[in-house]
């Protein structure tokens, strides 16, 4: 797993050569019981120890910064300004191996009580979407310059319609 942030953030840095632990959870949907106390949520998470090493190989390094755009915005390494030196000194790369992690997962509908069954209450998931929508131009673009077909098809990925666009989940 590769890592990237600012140079001058200590806090960041302080964790090469280090033990560390990077947690990520994603909420797919809030899960409504009868029951307050039974609510709870529909999520996906992941948790990866190691110990974080500084990326100082140049190619690695580039490498490394081309896969997280490259996440994110598939096509925009290419279609958009390289880094400069400049820039390049002021991000650090740390990886992480993925030799050790915990993954969890809770899915489903709501658990309540045997009792709490014939309640008339409504219970059930309220799924949680994220969703890419119509690309917003920056107002310094200069006219004429449309958003490039790999940020537009961005909302089109799951079939759809061009304004409702939604992104694909992970």
């Amino acid at each position: 797993m590769y890592l990237h942030g600012s140079s001058g953030n200590t806090t960041f840095t302080a964790g090469i050569g280090q033990e560390v632990c990077v947690t990520v959870t994603h909420l797919d949907g809030l899960v409504c019981a009868r029951s307050v106390f039974n609510h709870s949520m529909n999520y996906r998470s992941a948790m990866i120890f190691g110990v974080a090493r500084l990326v100082t190989d140049p190619a690695e390094r580039t490498s490394a910064l081309r896969v997280i755009t490259e996440h994110l915005a598939p096509g925009q390494w290419s279609y958009a300004r390289p880094p400069t030196k400049k820039e390049l000194a002021a991000t650090s790369v740390l990886a992480l191996p993925l030799a050790e992690a915990s993954v969890k997962v809770r899915s489903g509908e709501p658990v309540d009580e045997p009792e709490d069954y014939a309640l008339d209450i409504w219970a059930g998931v309220v799924p949680v979407t994220t969703h890419f929508g119509a690309p917003e131009p920056d107002p310094a673009v200069r006219p004429g310059i449309g958003a490039p077909r790999h940020i537009r098809s961005r909302g089109e990925e799951r079939g759809s319609a061009p304004g409702h666009a939604r992104g694909p989940r992970p």
